[in-house]
């Protein structure tokens, strides 16, 4: 009787498990049937002034990685890298006179013109809500069939992303734990631990950056892209249902953790994010810096390229501390 009881829960709990997988929908948005920004309208004018007004000084952190050839890329799925080329070089100009202006003045005048090519999920960038979607539906059940014209989305694009100005929070998770073993999944627990080490709690609205240690290895691309730690999907569900965060972020290449922990998605991070909840993120960020100085708390302040349609865009974060240690 007893093994037909355990039997009876255990096809139970994987048929509880099967419903939960199945349960992946396109979420509708609170904030109205046009709504293309999702959480990011928890910011006011009012929330924005007060994050401002907790500045005490001037000492800033930039978040943001350099671009250069040969960094850490997605081309092993067919992406672009980065490209760079020079246009106009000082003595190039004086051979080919483009200007008409003449050797004497092109000798005078040094000019310098350049070109770059990138795959927009590169280096320090924010993921639009089109990004990812489920069922070919993205945010707010918006369609490709109805909004994806031959010049990218007309719905959710990186042109839609407003400046952004909140309360971030770092989570050094890497320095709560160590040093995080090879692809591995930060768990709420994790997250929960490194609050407590660092005396922080978190808001309804804050921007949550997870640091996992992988932006120590940038520089080096085939080290960077040999390691997949992240955040994982029963974390990333405490910090948006449980916590109520506005936007995340991390310092590794693609914020979650992979191999990813469902069969059925690839991507469940990143999907339930941007096409369940409505809830961008930032990767690629650099965190090193916050961490040396123990910056747990500061203003977020962060602004994209104004892409039109794109599914991403290349976005540079300042932290600003609200209290600076003497």
């Amino acid at each position: 009787m007893k093994r037909t009881n355990i039997l009876i829960t255990v096809l139970l709990f994987f048929q509880l498990m099967l419903r939960g997988q199945q349960q992946e929908t396109v979420g509708k948005s609170p904030w109205g049937p046009q709504d293309q920004i999702g959480t990011l309208n928890m910011m006011t004018e009012a929330s924005k002034l007060q994050v401002l007004s907790k500045i005490s000084s001037g000492k800033t952190y930039d978040l943001s990685v350099e671009y250069f050839v040969g960094m850490p890329s997605f081309h092993s799925l067919g992406d672009p890298g980065y490209q760079y080329w020079l246009t106009h070089t000082p003595h190039g100009t004086i051979v080919d006179n483009p200007n008409g202006l003449g050797e004497e003045m092109n000798r005078k005048v040094s000019y310098t013109g350049d070109a770059i090519s990138l795959y927009t999920h590169m280096g320090t960038h924010i993921d639009a809500l089109n990004h990812f979607g489920l069922d070919g539906k993205i945010w707010n059940g918006f369609t490709p069939e109805e909004y994806l014209g031959n010049k990218g989305w007309k719905k959710t694009g990186a042109e839609t992303i407003p400046p952004i100005i909140a309360r971030g929070v770092l989570l050094d998770v890497a320095d709560a734990k160590g040093p995080l073993p090879k692809n591995y999944h930060i768990t709420s627990q994790d997250l929960q631990l490194t609050l407590k080490k660092q005396g922080i709690k978190l808001k309804s609205g804050d921007v949550v950056l997870i640091r996992t240690g992988q932006a120590e290895f940038y520089e080096d691309a085939s080290h960077y892209l040999d390691n997949y730690p992240g955040i994982g999907l029963e974390a990333v569900k405490w910090l948006v249902e449980e916590q109520g965060i506005m936007l995340l972020g991390a310092d590794n290449l693609s914020f979650e953790a992979f191999p990813p922990e469902r069969e059925d998605n690839w991507v469940p991070v990143h999907t339930y994010l941007l096409a369940e909840k409505g809830v961008m993120f930032i990767e690629q960020l650099s965190l090193e810096e916050l961490s040396k100085d123990e910056v747990y708390e500061f203003a977020f302040i962060a602004a994209s390229l104004k892409l039109r349609g794109a599914s991403g865009s290349p976005m540079r974060p300042l932290a600003i501390p609200f209290n600076t240690k003497k």
